[in-house]
Parts: structure tokens; C-alpha cells; sequence
């Protein structure tokens, strides 16, 4: 199948096109606005289905917008019906199409385009009416606020609110690319004449703002995004992807002493904390139990000894574990215990708690195994 997508090296194009070949279709026509013009005659030509993304949405002059959004829309066209081709059509207009202003206007026209293409040849048309899209590979200043704000906010850089209670329609890049991939399988989501990506989300600038300061947050509270919000999820996901690249790492404070270390690593209020505990050879650590604190640990380098003793009892539990032999064991409530490094070198364990841990309220209670 020759798939041929205009704007290919855009925002939406390069995450079409990287996810058109992750689901094995390699016979892509990629044009851009620095293609070959020759080449569009050669692609209407040969291709079988047509995503036509090119657009002009910030031009320095105002009829770019109908050069960009109506023109090469109208070339494109008159191309597939130069070589009778019925390949389907799909081009992404604007929720501005709505509105009386040169870029609606520009997009408005572009559908009627399409519109009337399919009255003269019966040619599937797919016309997609997006809303503020966001994800990886968008320009800051330029495709969506999302982006402006998620570059600024990780370098530091101001960002500019005017009205905070503002609200935003948002669709993030996976959804609009599986709602083109139910297009491409002649599987549109419709609603009316238009097609519409049925997963969107809704937020308050200044609620955005937040969320994504939190991102940049969290690196120094440990914390992490709830991921069971899937905006939250999604919103993370593109933050991240605007790091600059020399701050993909962050430091973590390590407690270390002549035993070894302690140092956290995650803090959450609903999942509880995780932290990596380094323990030099014949070192102890523990002895204590807890009423309510749970734990998990899983040793990962080295060779260790964990002990157990029920507080009202004789009886000494012993587990021997191994970064040999990944093991989780539960730390139960009610039992004072401890881990040795009984090896020649570190050993490392990961350890999870079912709560963040509060000097007010350690629920911590020293006690030999």
C-alpha cells in the first residue's frame, strides 16, 4: 500500500509517518514543503491512500493562509483527478473552521474542497476538525500552549497566563493517530459530516499551568503524577519529552554512613514510598517492627540474610536472598526484623513501604531479632 502524506516532517506528520512504520507500512510518500515540487505529480499518482496534513497555521502574512490551506489543498485534488485516482482522502482542518477569522476562513474553504471532490468523483473523504493537540515532537510558541508551557516551565522560563479559568479542549497524538488508522481501515469515527478522534480531554489553563509545575516539582518531592488520570498520564509523558537534554538526570540525597546508604527514591500518598538501602558487608540493618507499616524487599546486588521474630515469640524466621535470585520478600506487621550483608560485597536492596515515611509518626519500634 503507498501511503502518501503531505507535511510529513510536521508535528502531526512525524508521528504518523514513525507510527505508520512501527505498524508495517513502509511505502510512505513523505512531502514536505522542501520536497521536489515534481514529485507530488509522481505520488498522486501512484499512492493508495492520501493524509493530507500540510497547513499554514502562523504565516507572517495573512494570505498564506489561503496559499497554504486552500491553494495546495486545490493542487493536490486536481492532481489525483489528473491521474483517476480514487484514493481516499483524509485532511486535518481546525475547530477555527467554526470561526470568522483568516485561519477558519482558510480552513473552512479547504473542507469544502474536499467536500466537493467527493460530490465529483464518490472519493472517500475523511475531514478531521482538531482541537489544541499535544505530545512529543510539538514546537514550543508555536503548535499548542501545551508545548509552550511544558518548555518553559523545564527551563525555567516564565510562561504567561491571561485568564486561568480559560478552557481547553485537548487531544493528545496517540489518540488522533489511532482514529487515522481506523480512517486508513475505512473505519472513521463519524459524527455528521465530519470525523472526529472520540477521545478528548478538558482542563483550565491555570489548572494546566499547575499540573505541569508539578511535573517539574516532583523531581525534588519524589513524587509521581496519578496515572490513573489519563490526561495527567498523557500530559507527563509529553513534559518529559521536552527536558533538555543535558537535565534528562537529577540527583537524589544520599544518607550514607560508615553502614552504608539509605536514599528515596519515590514518594507517593497513594502507592507509598520506595527507597535503595546499601548495606557494607557484615553490616545489620533493622531491628525493629511496626503496627501498620508494611514493606517489600527485594535485594538486587549482593548476598543477604533476612530474620524475623514474632514479638511475642522465640521462634527466629531466617530467608537467605540473592541479586542471583530476584526475590520478593513481605516485611509482615507485627514482626521485629532485620537484613545482614552476609557477602564480601554491597548489598543492594530495593524496599518499598506501604507509606511515606513521618517523623511525627515513624511506627517504627527498635527491637533485636
Amino acid at each position: 500500500m503507498n501511503i502518501l502524506v503531505t507535511g510529513a516532517k510536521g508535528f502531526l506528520g512525524k508521528n504518523l509517518v514513525a507510527e505508520l512504520r512501527n505498524r508495517g507500512y513502509n511505502n510512505i510518500f513523505e512531502f514536505t514543503k522542501e520536497s521536489d515540487p515534481t514529485l507530488l505529480d509522481k505520488y498522486t499518482k501512484e499512492c493508495d491512500f492520501v493524509f493530507h496534513l500540510a497547513g499554514v497555521n502562523r504565516p507572517k502574512d495573512e494570505k498564506e493562509f489561503m496559499e497554504g490551506n486552500v491553494g495546495f489543498t486545490s493542487q493536490l485534488l486536481a492532481l489525483l483527478k489528473k491521474h483517476d485516482n480514487k484514493a481516499p482522502v483524509l485532511i486535518t482542518s481546525s475547530i477555527q473552521a467554526e470561526k470568522d477569522n483568516p485561519y477558519g476562513r482558510s480552513k473552512k474553504e479547504g473542507e469544502e474542497l474536499l467536500f466537493n471532490y467527493y460530490k465529483e468523483t464518490d472519493v472517500k473523504v475523511y475531514v478531521y476538525r482538531l482541537s489544541n493537540l499535544f505530545g512529543k515532537w510539538s514546537k514550543p510558541n508555536y503548535n499548542t500552549v501545551v508545548a509552550t508551557f511544558c518548555h518553559n516551565i523545564a527551563r525555567g522560563l516564565d510562561i504567561q497566563i491571561n485568564n486561568p479559568d480559560a478552557e481547553l479542549n485537548l487531544c493528545y497524538i496517540d489518540d488522533v493517530l489511532e482514529e487515522f488508522l481506523r480512517a486508513l481501515e475505512h473505519k472513521p469515527t463519524m459524527q455528521d459530516d465530519y470525523c472526529v478522534v472520540p477521545v478528548t480531554h478538558t482542563i483550565k489553563l491555570g489548572e494546566l499551568a499547575n499540573l505541569i509545575k508539578s511535573f517539574k516539582e516532583s523531581r525534588a518531592n519524589l513524587s509521581i503524577p496519578n496515572m490513573e488520570n489519563a490526561l495527567t498520564k498523557k500530559l507527563y509523558s509529553t513534559y518529559l519529552s521536552f527536558l533538555p537534554e543535558d537535565q534528562f538526570s537529577y540527583d537524589l540525597k544520599m544518607n550514607s554512613d560508615h553502614r552504608g546508604a539509605f536514599t528515596e527514591f519515590i514518594r507517593t500518598s497513594e502507592r507509598g514510598q520506595v527507597s535503595i538501602n546499601v548495606s557494607k558487608p557484615g553490616i545489620t540493618k533493622g531491628n525493629h517492627w511496626h503496627h501498620t507499616k508494611n514493606e517489600k524487599f527485594l535485594v538486587v546486588s549482593g548476598e543477604g540474610l533476612i530474620r524475623f521474630r514474632k514479638i511475642d515469640s522465640d521462634d527466629i524466621i531466617e530467608y537467605r536472598v540473592s541479586g542471583e535470585k530476584l526475590q520478593v520478600v513481605d516485611i509482615p506487621t507485627g514482626y521485629t526484623h532485620s537484613i545482614v550483608n552476609i557477602g564480601e560485597n554491597d548489598l543492594v536492596t530495593v524496599m518499598w513501604a506501604n507509606e511515606c515515611f513521618d517523623p511525627e509518626k515513624p511506627d517504627t519500634y527498635f527491637l533485636e531479632v
